[in-house]
């Protein structure tokens, strides 16, 4: 009887472990799909980028897991995304730590002025603790997931129809920028009037002229066609454009361990060198708009652009926050 017990709990045991090892083979066999979001249109760096992402990811996952990009806001607007993500909804969001500062409040210093200035500094943003905590707390209060940050658009400058080489000069100008508060307090800081609108409408704001100039990378310029509209890019490069690509924690954590590690990973990978590349092209583009019309300001005094932007981290009390990482990661 002893033995006729101990054949059936071996039975069963052996039984239970095949049928664990067919439900995990079931869930890696099982195919995924994230449709991932992004404001940009086709032309841009970024775009070709998140598609050599999901290439790669789909390779990795012997099609497991499909991510399906969709630009120009295709799938709506940023903060509407962002919302759907927090219910759970299988989509993914480029964005930026403006827009996720919102939820976690130190998140937003990496999109202040003069925060993060080389690729370098932004490598090393990922292991800072303070980084790493604000993180865990968008994913497990928020539902943000971050897949990583890799992504840097370029340098954002002012482009207006006027000359800009110090604060000063951007005195009563209505300078577009997103809505979330330490853009509005970057710029204000800067010496413009922060004017919120969505990327689409900038075009036809210039036009109307219910703003009077932009604060963008210069990949956005073409793209745009704003050339059609400004004279001047002025070259503060008073932020160094992070962005974030996120999904829906509820999302990422129903992927098999193998799946998250190919999303998170390959984006680290494709967003490295989608910066490195538009870095260099800038030069490019550069000699582009100077051929279509535009004037590049160079001679922009930055440290007193440097100086006026500490207002911006005082103004929202993330003075502290900027000093803990930048002493994390060893930038004085």
């Amino acid at each position: 009887m002893g033995r006729n017990w101990f054949g059936a709990a071996t039975a069963a045991l052996l039984g239970l472990s095949f049928a664990v090892a067919a439900s995990t083979a079931a869930q890696a066999r099982k195919t995924h799909t994230l449709r991932f979001n992004h404001v940009l249109g086709p032309s841009e760096p970024f775009h070709k980028g998140f598609q050599n992402w999901a290439k790669r990811v789909e390779e990795r996952t012997k099609g497991g897991l499909k991510i399906q990009i969709f630009h120009s806001a295709q799938l709506g607007v940023e903060e509407d995304i962002i919302e759907q993500l927090r219910q759970g909804a299988n989509i993914g969001q480029n964005t930026d730590a403006a827009r996720l500062g919102t939820y976690v409040k130190g998140l937003a210093v990496l999109n202040g002025p003069y925060f993060a200035e080389t690729l370098d500094d932004v490598a090393k943003l990922a292991k800072a603790p303070s980084i790493v905590k604000w993180q865990d707390e968008l994913a497990q209060k928020h539902g943000l997931k971050v897949v990583c940050f890799d992504w840097v658009q370029g340098y954002r400058h002012f482009f207006t129809n006027a000359p800009v080489r110090k604060p000063d000069d951007l005195k009563g100008q209505r300078i577009r920028t997103p809505p979330a508060p330490i853009w509005q307090e970057s710029i204000r800081a800067l010496g413009a009037a922060p004017t919120a609108m969505a990327f689409g409408e900038m075009y036809p704001g210039l036009q109307q002229k219910a703003i009077d100039g932009v604060e963008l990378v210069y990949n956005n310029i073409p793209g745009g066609r704003f050339y059609e509209v400004l004279k001047f890019a002025n070259e503060t490069k008073h932020i160094m454009l992070v962005n974030f690509q996120i999904v829906s924690t509820a999302f990422f954590d129903g992927l098999p361990p193998e799946f998250q590690a190919a999303l998170t990973e390959e984006c680290a990978t494709a967003g490295r060198e989608t910066s490195e590349a538009i870095l260099a092209s800038e030069k490019t583009v550069r000699e582009d708009l100077k051929k279509r019309g535009m004037t590049i300001v160079e001679d922009v005094d930055l440290p007193a652009f440097k100086a006026a932007g500490e207002k911006a981290y005082q103004a929202l009390g993330l003075s502290e926050a900027k000093a803990a990482v930048h002493k994390e990661i060893g930038k004085n």
